[in-house]
């Protein structure tokens, strides 16, 4: 019986971009003008400059283009500045399961290796779409967080495998670049526990430069630990517990159904279990004249969320952008508070304000039976308001704007992407961006997209 990772090398090295339906490849599209407006919006914050600053101390001939410059570092390094870029601002996509993850995490290291080994846009998407398949597959078949592993430790292995592909390798030295990242990928859950950091948006970007690495090293003939998943010491023993995936029914010609098609695209710069409160608690804001009228805030919600982002003392008290971000009493608070939630709801003289915070803190959060058991096919929150002249606002969300059963058309995507990238690019270069974006599969080079992309210094 082949091993698990052998039987990824060959579906890796196997998929065609002739095998891949229309509407995968314009989801693929989709999440990439959704990273690169990320990237761009999250240009001047403290954890990207630091990493751009030292990914730049590097370069290479045959590398990656670090966004918004001209500098070419290596592709592993190259990975982890921009794989920053995308992941800070907590904006970009979401898939939930028995692990919650953020996919388009995947999109720095196939960017960088499709730069580098001059890969065309097809070849690209494949590796983006394969890289998709392969965490959300695991986030289904087995909870990291559940265990105290950080989720971007499965992204160690994605990574590996969309390189590799993007590298052309053959199966056995994909083998080994699975093994070579899995074997140093678990990243601990403290990532995202009490007050957070600025390594909260740069964890998956770690594995990103880790993934490409493994599969460059496999590439020159480096070999790596085998079995990975099933050995005595080996993956499922010691970081996940036994887990199965069916590889042969993943995404291909015959099924036709590939995980990205299940992902979500945020609406709102927050951590993706407070969406449905945000969209909630801005239908009660509309019937709200004074905020001053609230005696407390009540949010229901799911198991996970209560979990994540509801649960630690932390959560009532952030002092940094990293722990509001992910605190669902801060969001739906700010979001009543100021009609709206953007990146301006997350400065700290805003965090910092002693009106909000006292708001902040006549907030509860409760867990709702219903809406755990419909997760995550629902992810669902109930915010209600008791006023103080004895009145109760209620308003329910199940399936928020940007959810894969509620999703953004492209105008929409479009807009978003303009607002993001607005601070570092005229209008017409923004256009100019959409429009090579949307002919992706057209590509045959990545200068054109890198010359784009360069931002005032």
């Amino acid at each position: 019986m082949k091993t698990l990772a052998e039987q990824l090398a060959e579906y890796a090295v196997g998929l065609k971009f002739e095998e891949l339906p229309g509407p995968v490849v314009h989801e693929v599209k989709r999440r990439v003008i959704d990273s690169v407006g990320c990237a761009l919006g999250a240009w001047d914050a403290a954890p990207c400059a630091i990493a751009r600053r030292v990914a730049s101390r590097f370069s290479a001939e045959r590398g990656a283009t670090l966004l918004g410059t001209m500098h070419r570092a290596p592709c592993d390094w190259a990975a982890f500045a921009n794989g920053c870029l995308i992941r800070y601002l907590d904006y970009n996509d979401t898939y939930l399961s028995k692990e919650p993850a953020h996919p388009s995490d995947n999109i720095s290291a196939a960017l960088a290796v499709a730069e580098a080994e001059n890969s065309s846009g097809g070849e690209f998407i494949v590796a983006v779409a394969l890289a998709y398949e392969l965490q959300c597959r695991f986030c289904d078949a087995t909870s990291l967080r559940a265990r105290g592993w950080d989720h971007v430790t499965y992204g160690a292995f994605s990574t590996a495998l969309a390189a590799a592909r993007l590298m052309r390798l053959d199966p056995e030295r994909t083998r080994h670049a699975l093994g070579i990242a899995g074997v140093a990928s678990a990243a601990l859950r403290q990532s995202r526990v009490g007050e957070l950091s600025h390594w909260k948006g740069c964890a998956f970007a770690n594995a990103a430069r880790h993934g490409v690495f493994a599969a460059t090293l496999a590439r020159e003939g480096m070999t790596g630990p085998s079995p990975i998943f099933e050995g005595e010491k080996g993956f499922q023993s010691l970081v996940s517990g036994p887990f199965e995936v069916q590889v042969g029914t993943w995404g291909n010609k015959r099924e036709g159904h590939f995980m990205i098609l299940n992902t979500s695209i945020k609406f709102w710069p927050a951590e993706y279990h407070s969406q449905s409160a945000i969209e909630a608690a801005l239908k009660l804001r509309s019937q709200l004249a004074d905020i001053a009228h609230i005696e407390s805030v009540l949010i229901e919600s799911h198991d996970a969320a209560v979990d994540i982002i509801g649960s630690e003392p932390e959560k009532w008290r952030p002092s940094s952008r990293e722990t509001a971000d992910h605190s669902l009493p801060y969001i739906v608070a700010v979001a009543l508070a100021d009609g709206e939630v953007s990146a301006k709801q997350f400065e700290p003289e805003r965090i910092a304000d002693p009106a909000l915070q006292a708001l902040v803190q006549r907030v509860k959060v409760q867990r709702h039976a219903e809406l755990s058991a419909r997760y995550p096919l629902a992810v669902g929150n109930i915010v209600t308001l008791r006023l103080r002249d004895g009145r109760i606002l209620s308003e329910r969300v199940d399936h928020p704007r940007g959810h894969a059963q509620n999703p953004l058309n492209d105008a929409e995507l479009e807009a978003k992407f303009r607002e993001l990238a607005g601070s570092r690019l005229e209008r017409h270069r923004a256009d100019a961006v959409l429009h090579w974006l949307w002919r992706l599969q057209e590509a045959r080079s990545w200068e054109p997209l890198m010359a784009l992309l360069k931002t005032p210094d």
